[in-house]
């Protein structure tokens, strides 16, 4: 078969299957067995089928999907696809599925069958097998991107997380602090490492010393930053400032700072990073790191609908961050 001439009935015959058999494979129907799903699948893959350009959406949607839908910056996300859908008049649905990697098998059918004009995936990889399903289906998909780095295949929008962690040491180095605490995310994502070696940059230009025992890995939650501030904070050569990898985390380190009687920014510094609601209504409020997420939000639903309409678009789209000053950071004790 050429691979550019392919048609459903070559794959059938190729597959020992019925023509019906592998639209319902096409379109994410159930009454299949995994066996022949795969098979079907895998030859929709090794001969590049790509479903007409004539096969409408069954609705102008434009489906978002979250591995935690109550994150306290996805309505923030949501809120940037939204703009972007009823411009064109287009309906967003949610999904919620899958770990903080990628979405789960689940989901895969489920979109199948709902056909929406593009998919807007809140994660930082997607698998294999997705990405061909998706393709062969002509359902163009983009990944924002505050967590993670992407294959470079996969079209994507992030922020500049390395930039944002350099800043946000910079700013604590500039108040006169010299032992520098950080609390960054989990160790197993890239967002998490970026603001880690900025954070490591900073420090180094300035010429202070890195101390391993003032870098933990937390879990971007309040409860995390609780946990480990204060194992940070009780100790006799505590720090003079923490760089939380988080807004919540960074919450944490107030309550972590207030229960072992220190006064935050008169005795510690805590830095956020986000800049999600939350943090401007802190007490007291948080300096913080600003990830534009919504702007975020809508370049990828842009980025989607371009490829929708067939025209060419940048894989990958990073935004700027920037320090927002608040109340949370000052000069350290006897400065």
């Amino acid at each position: 078969m050429e691979r550019d001439r392919v048609t459903l009935a070559q794959i059938a015959e190729t597959a020992g299957v019925s023509v019906s058999t592998v639209s319902k494979v096409l379109n994410g129907r159930q009454d299949v067995s995994p066996t022949t799903r795969h098979r079907v699948e895998r030859l929709l893959e090794e001969h590049g089928y790509r479903r007409g350009a004539r096969s409408a959406p069954e609705a102008p949607l434009i489906e978002i999907v979250f591995h935690e839908l109550d994150a306290i910056w996805a309505m923030e996300l949501i809120l940037g696809v939204e703009k972007v859908a009823k411009e064109h008049g287009a309906s967003v649905v949610l999904t919620q599925s899958g770990t903080r990697h990628s979405p789960g098998a689940d989901w895969i059918e489920g979109v199948m069958r709902r056909r929406p004009l593009g998919v807007v995936l809140v994660f930082s990889a997607l698998p294999q097998e997705f990405k061909h399903q998706l393709r062969s289906r002509s359902i163009p998909f983009v990944i924002i991107d505050p967590a993670g780095d992407p294959d470079p295949d996969v079209p994507s929008v992030g922020s500049a997380n390395w930039s944002g962690g350099l800043a946000a040491t910079r700013h604590l180095i500039e108040c006169g602090h010299r032992r520098i605490g950080i609390i960054t995310g989990p160790e197993d994502m890239m967002c998490s490492l970026a603001r880690l070696d900025g954070y490591r940059s900073a420090m180094t230009t300035a010429g202070l010393p890195l101390d391993p025992d003032l870098v933990a890995f937390g879990d971007f939650h309040v409860e995390g930053g609780f946990s480990r501030g204060t194992r940070l904070l009780d100790r006799p050569d505590r720090p003079t400032a923490i760089f939380a990898g988080s807004d919540l985390q960074a919450i944490g380190v107030l309550e972590a700072a207030s229960a072992l009687g220190l006064r935050t920014p008169e005795d510690l510094s805590v830095v956020g990073y986000d800049d999600v609601a939350v943090a401007r209504f802190a007490r007291p409020a948080l300096t913080t790191i600003h990830q534009p997420l919504r702007k975020m939000a809508e370049a990828g639903a842009e980025m989607l609908l371009r490829m929708r309409a067939g025209e060419s678009t940048t894989t990958r789209m990073e935004l700027a961050t920037s320090l927002v000053v608040r109340s949370s950071t000052a000069a350290p004790p006897g400065a």
